[in-house]
């Protein structure tokens, strides 16, 4: 059975780089579990924290490494930790599908392939940690539909930043989900999908969309970028209190947008990193112990909204707490 995560276990780490990857030598009759990401970001900052974390009191080393988004440097690294013997791969993969034949070679060498963040389309990994990609988008979009119904009579016409360029089946889990939600009312219409993951992007792309389409009146991002860029667009059109946005991540800049009097965040639909990276690292070592564990665990997010400024504090209060 799944723990309940604590649901404010966030925090600012400061200087954690995962741009290396790590093959020092083994110590004597400790396992290797190798922990992969593929950026530089809160997010992954705070996996790579759960997995140390959960290496730590399992007494196992954890080799951290960071495959930048690029296939090819995936690949590598995968190759690398075939050649150093590790035990297992804990892989944020960079795609369901091409990242499998590497990580087959890995299993075929004996080693034990846990994924987090995404699920591949194989039953190569033993065990799979991962957020309900799907309910996070739904989660935003049941609070986007209260506030169609609330405050604009049921009717709206809705822009999407997304990020399937970057990662499809993310982008599409996300999207889906908030859609599915926001057109139970007959009177709301996708007007625009663009994809702008990155903050300066989306900047440019909402601002883009908001002049095309005047009559846009609410905005759905579906990463941190794409919410801090949509945020800062309808700030710079001049359409605070006119346009919504509604978006996705937890961060203390968001935190802050919705406390702010500009209203124009309404809410976020926030990822549980901490423990999918403690979770990854557990189930490789209980698989390296012959128990038994969950085949593919997905947690939910947690929603903090502009009508809930004591839940939103709380947050932001626990964020300094835990960054002393």
């Amino acid at each position: 059975m799944v723990r309940k995560a604590l649901l404010f276990t966030l925090l600012l780490l400061v200087g954690l780089s995962l741009n290396g990857c790590s093959t020092k030598q083994k110590e004597p009759g400790k396992k290797r579990i190798a922990g992969i990401v593929f950026q530089e970001d809160q997010f992954f900052r705070l996996v790579i924290f759960g997995m140390r974390d959960a290496a730590k009191r399992n007494d196992v080393e954890l080799l951290e490494a960071n495959s930048a988004n690029k296939p090819d440097k995936e690949d590598q690294l995968i190759n690398t930790y075939i050649a150093n013997n590790v035990d297992a791969i804990a892989i944020a993969p960079l795609s369901a599908k091409s990242s499998i034949s590497a990580l087959e070679r890995a299993r075929q060498k004996g080693i034990t392939i846990v994924t987090h963040n995404m699920t591949l389309e194989s039953d190569l990994a033993a065990a799979s940690i991962e957020s309900d990609q799907f309910d996070i988008g739904a989660s935003t979009g049941r609070a986007a539909r209260a506030y169609i119904e609330s405050k604009l009579g049921g009717k709206a016409k809705v822009a999407i930043i997304a990020f399937q360029s970057q990662l499809p089946e993310q982008s599409s889990l996300r999207t889906n989900g908030f859609k599915s939600e926001v057109t139970k009312l007959p009177g709301v219409t996708i007007v625009s999908e663009q994809d702008a993951w990155l903050a300066e992007q989306a900047v440019k792309k909402v601002g883009d969309v908001l002049t095309a389409n005047p009559g846009v009146n609410v905005v759905y991002a579906a990463n941190e970028g794409g919410t801090v860029g949509a945020v800062m667009a309808v700030k710079n059109s001049g359409k605070a209190g006119k346009v919504a946005v509604f978006g996705t991540d937890t961060s203390e800049q968001l935190a802050d947008f919705l406390l702010d009097d500009s209203n124009i965040l309404h809410a976020i639909t926030g990822q549980r990193p901490f423990e999918i990276g403690s979770m990854a690292v557990e189930a490789a070592v209980k698989i390296l112990k012959g128990e038994k564990v969950e085949k593919k665990v997905s947690l939910p997010g947690f929603l903090l909204t502009r009508e809930k400024p004591d839940e939103v504090k709380q947050f932001k209060d626990r964020l300094k707490e835990l960054s002393k």
